[in-house]
Formats: structure tokens, sequence, C-alpha cells
């Protein structure tokens, strides 16, 4: 299964510097949504960085 991952915008999120999802948002992606991470605690959607990524 190649399911598209859809990236994120949040800047606050405790993950964000390790999560696949904020990578492709700063890599330029179209399509993007917030999830609600914190900087307390990551969002439940978070995925970790891949060495190879479609973007």
């Amino acid at each position: 299964m190649n399911e598209e991952i859809l990236a994120c915008d949040n800047h606050e999120c405790k993950e964000n510097d390790r999560c696949e999802r904020y990578r492709l948002y700063k890599a330029g992606a179209k399509e993007f949504k917030r999830n609600s991470g914190t900087k307390e605690k990551g969002c439940g959607k978070f995925i970790k960085i891949v060495k190879e990524t479609k973007v």
C-alpha cells in the first residue's frame, strides 16, 4: 500500500523536527493541514522521517 502522506504546518508541535509530515510542508507540499500537536505533546499522527519521500 503506497498511500500519500498529508503534510502538516504545525510549527509548535513538540515532534515537528522529527516528523515526515512537517518535513513535507517545509519542502513545499501544496496540500497540508494543521494537526493538534503542542509544545508539550505530539498530535498522535506523527510519522518518523524517511530517507526517500516523493514530494
